[in-house]
């Protein structure tokens, strides 16, 4: 049998479960909105997200690494040239290949992004929180790392 303490416990615990969710997507949609690169579709931020983390790729191999077809990221590659995001040049071992990598005009948008929401959250930070909430809110952030294994 199960103690009603411990029957609590859990229903405590899945209810922080449902609310960090939910407060980690408002934030990540908010941060978005403060850092927004455009109306590109998912598919085309994790290229772009893949090529700024792991360097060049070929079309196949961002295919691969996205679980779709090399025709649909063909498709996603194409929209991500004509926007000036990418650029690609031949495979020196394979002429046949193209590899892909971020344009300095996209560096310069992801970084710009990236201050942007920046600014907001360090805004937000000392406008909304007391000096001695950011002592506990630097103690969540590492209650999260650990969380989710940082």
């Amino acid at each position: 049998m199960v103690s009603q303490s411990s029957t609590s416990a859990q229903g405590r615990v899945a209810a922080l479960a449902a609310d960090l969710r939910m407060l980690s997507g408002k934030l990540a949609r908010r941060l978005r909105e403060e850092g927004n690169l455009g109306d590109f579709t998912w598919t085309q931020m994790k290229v772009v997200s893949r090529l700024e983390r792991d360097g060049a790729a070929t079309v196949t191999a961002l295919a691969q690494a996205e679980g779709i077809r090399p025709q649909s990221m063909g498709a996603t590659v194409a929209a991500l040239k004509a926007a000036n995001l990418i650029s690609g040049t031949a495979d020196p071992q394979d002429g046949r290949q193209t590899i892909l990598s971020l344009t300095a005009a996209c560096r310069e948008s992801i970084r710009a992004a990236r201050a942007a929401r920046e600014d907001w959250l360090m805004h937000a930070i000392r406008t909304r929180l007391a000096p001695q909430e950011h002592e506990q809110l630097a103690a969540a952030i590492e209650l999260l790392e650990r969380l989710i294994g940082a």
